[in-house]
């Protein structure tokens, strides 16, 4: 069988590894700076039984005209794995609140297990990091086998969609935006892949009519530090500071629900805690550091971190790092989203992050600041503004 996989980039070459190792011949082509085995004008001239492309490729691209089968990278997951599978698999997708939700339920299952997100493989129960791994669909091919030679289960966090192999899928937003090329909402995209699961689980507030859907809402309910639930004839409730946070509210109550239909009481929520890059906060001699640098750093996640540090130490001056790291995230954030996080706060002084911002950026945000490159240098830098002050990370990074 001849399979051409597109887009060695965003997990392409992982697929083509895999796919190599299984007898498969396989060519790869990478569409954005033609690094692959070879370039899209030889791919045109020869035949395949199937393409892999990512459903974020644009549908006019050539190499989506061929006479042939097509699958999303999402779809060769199974494909790659055949009928190795772990004995519990549950996939997580969304525009936000993926990695908390998913480092929230690994924290409740039992025995072992492997759990892959944003932060990388983590092994289970020892929460030991076990590499380095990006969201990509690939990469949870490479993370349901680690589960299946460990005996466990596989919690794994997807971009765009999921494979269909979970025995749960979770949808943990309903914010929607445009991609491949402008011509397809993600929104849908991540609906339509999650039917293919055995169970779906939509998180607080996500209006989804499917009689397949559970929603959450139906099984959690906060109110203050407090999450109760009932299901299946179990109820309990449990405490968490955390869940003043809306954002954490959200990932825990959704946990929490899933933890209940896989059959597991979600109690052990109550010793969960803020993890790096999302709202943790962390002591710099007198300075305090609210750390919500992530790649779901938004114009909502850092106003939020902005009023959090205010709870926290609200009379000290509070200094703001926030923008994106270009070489390293896909989608940016906008310099009219940052103004209006600045405009709504009011932080004492601002450090804008990103080398795609202008140099002119302090006019556009009407607002005093220093322009930095990264989230390192932006962090150093407010350190020497204020030690006894609070510093709010705020930058649009994978860590």
């Amino acid at each position: 069988m001849n399979i051409l996989v597109v887009d060695t980039i965003h997990g392409g070459r992982e697929i083509s590894r895999h796919l190599l190792f299984q007898g498969y011949a396989v060519d790869t082509v990478d569409v954005y700076r033609n690094e692959g085995s070879i370039t899209v004008a030889e791919a045109l001239t020869r035949r395949y039984d199937i393409v892999a492309a990512p459903v974020h490729l644009n549908p006019d691209h050539p190499l989506m005209h061929m006479k042939t089968e097509y699958r999303t990278h999402h779809q060769m997951i199974p494909f790659c794995l055949g009928k190795t599978r772990p004995h519990l698999s549950v996939e997580i997708t969304g525009a936000r609140g993926k990695t908390t939700t998913a480092h929230a339920l690994a924290s409740v299952l039992p025995g072992t297990g492997v759990l892959l997100s944003s932060i990388g493989i983590t092994e289970f129960p020892s929460r030991n990091n076990a590499g380095k791994k990006s969201i990509t669909p690939a990469s949870t091919i490479h993370a349901a086998k680690l589960a299946v030679a460990s005996g466990g289960w596989l919690v794994a966090e997807q971009s765009l969609g999921v494979s269909g192999i979970g025995d749960l899928g979770i949808l943990t937003s309903a914010e929607d935006y445009l991609c491949a090329g402008g011509k397809k909402h993600a929104y849908d995209i991540k609906k339509e892949m999650l039917l293919s699961c055995k169970k779906i689980l939509a998180a607080p507030g996500i209006a989804w009519m499917n009689d397949r859907v559970i929603h959450a809402e139906d099984i959690v309910s906060c109110k203050g530090t407090v999450c109760s639930w009932a299901y299946n004839g179990e109820e309990g409730s449990f405490t968490n500071n955390l869940l003043v946070l809306p954002a954490y509210q959200n990932a825990i109550q959704t946990a929490a629900a899933a933890a209940c239909i896989l059959g597991y009481r979600p109690d052990p929520l109550s010793e969960f805690t803020a993890l790096p890059g999302r709202l943790q906060v962390k002591r710099n001699g007198s300075s305090v550091i609210i750390d919500d640098a992530n790649s779901g750093t938004s114009q909502q996640t850092a106003t939020e971190a902005v009023r959090y540090a205010r709870t926290i130490l609200p009379t000290s001056p509070l200094i703001l790092v926030i923008g994106a790291e270009a070489d390293n995230i896909c989608e940016g954030f906008s310099l009219a989203d940052i103004k209006q996080v600045i405009d709504t706060t009011n932080p004492d002084s601002v450090i804008l992050v990103g080398d795609t911002y202008p140099d002119d950026a302090e006019s556009c945000l009407s607002h005093p600041c220093v322009h930095v490159s990264s989230l390192t240098e932006g962090e150093q830098y407010a350190n020497t503004i204020s030690d006894t002050g609070v510093i709010v990370l705020a930058v649009k990074t994978w860590r």
